[in-house]
């Protein structure tokens, strides 16, 4: 059995270092190198799925942990769904919207200095490349490349010295993407909700058991964007959202108790 098992994990490895050594053939380099770059709305996706499920979750365990009514569950739910995906939605936005143009006035100013003190920027790329380690002629093979160039000597530039990426997502795809998972994912565990024939108990279990689905799920969605363990990566968003619910349900029952809160 261990001789089996040895066999095709090795077997595996020898596939996996096949497949490695295409990736690396120089064609495969070259084409996957002139492919244009495209910005990841996967985060924008996870977050909104998450933050979604987490909001109107948290509304039905405080409104389960006051006592309150599946009908004011459901509308409270819905309200908080709507509202806050909107706004998750814009904030979003804007903040994408302002790291564009930080970016863009950072590539004016590159261009400005440029003009006006061009043996100064070519002795920030002369030290940029110094620090990682050339010297010489070579350093000075790899200054006159760059800086023949302008656009190259610019995003040399954002990315050496600023810490900028050149490419950056769509504003509105983003937020668009936000405010679409935030609305799917959220609306999940209102579900057990809009059926009467249930109790309120049997309602808030119907919809704990939805929500923790789909913490685990988006977990493990994760982990296959960004190549991580799957189960692990699943467990950690699942308590994650457990423990922002837990919270919510916590403070209905202190309003609850504390406040006289009662259906």
């Amino acid at each position: 059995m261990v001789a089996k098992g040895g066999s095709r994990e090795r077997g595996m490895k020898h596939h996996e270092r096949r497949a490695l050594e295409a990736e690396h053939h120089p064609e495969a380099i070259r084409r996957r190198l002139s492919a244009p770059q495209r910005a990841e709305t996967v985060p924008d996706a996870i977050l909104g799925g998450i933050d979604g499920c987490v909001t109107t979750f948290a509304v039905v365990s405080g409104a389960f942990g006051a006592g309150f009514s599946a009908t004011v569950a459901l509308v409270l739910g819905f309200a908080n769904l709507l509202a806050d995906g909107f706004s998750m939605a814009v904030s979003n936005y804007e903040s994408i919207q302002a790291q564009r143009e930080h970016i863009q006035g950072v590539r004016e100013r590159e261009h400005y200095h440029i003009d006006e003190v061009p043996e100064g920027e070519r002795e920030e790329i002369r030290e940029i490349f110094r620090r990682k380690g050339l010297s010489g002629e070579a350093l000075e093979q790899v200054v006159d490349a760059i800086t023949d160039d302008r656009e190259v000597w610019v995003d040399t530039m954002l990315t050496e010295e600023h810490g900028l990426q050149k490419v950056t997502l769509s504003p509105l795809r983003s937020a668009l993407t936000t405010f679409a998972a935030f609305l799917v994912v959220g609306a999940m565990p209102l579900l057990p909700y809009t059926i009467p024939a249930l109790t309120t108990t049997q309602q808030f279990l119907a919809s704990l058991a939805i929500a923790a689905l789909m913490f685990f799920a988006i977990g493990m969605l994760k982990s296959l964007v960004y190549g991580q363990r799957m189960v692990q990566s699943g467990v950690r968003t699942l308590l994650m959202g457990g423990a922002a619910a837990g919270l919510a349900f916590l403070t209905g029952l202190l309003a609850h108790a504390l406040f006289g809160v009662a259906p």
